[in-house]
């Protein structure tokens, strides 16, 4: 089998590993299982919305989550997402 050519950051992470340099978190199981159940929360799909919105918005919207390669509706979920769950808040001016 072929090996798959790593880039510089990739053969930095392999060197690190090889040099032992990577410790497991205290409890590892625990939190692997706690970040896969948020995780199959935040990915679950289950109703669809509709909103109007400026074309403006859309295009910057569009044009943010081609930067990010991922589809527009993604993203937008995304940023919902996270404001919701606090990680994204508004700027206030002073």
């Amino acid at each position: 089998m072929k090996k798959p050519k790593l880039d510089a950051e990739e053969k930095e992470i392999l060197a690190s590993y090889e040099r032992e340099e990577w410790r497991p978190i205290k409890g590892g199981k625990s939190e692997i299982s706690r970040l896969r159940q948020y995780a199959r929360h935040t990915l679950q799909k289950n109703r669809r919305v509709n909103i109007r919105m400026a074309e403006r918005d859309l295009a910057g919207i569009q044009a943010r989550a081609i930067e990010e390669g991922i589809p527009y509706q993604t993203l937008i979920s995304s940023i919902l997402h996270k404001y919701l769950s606090g990680r994204l808040s508004e700027k206030t001016t002073a």
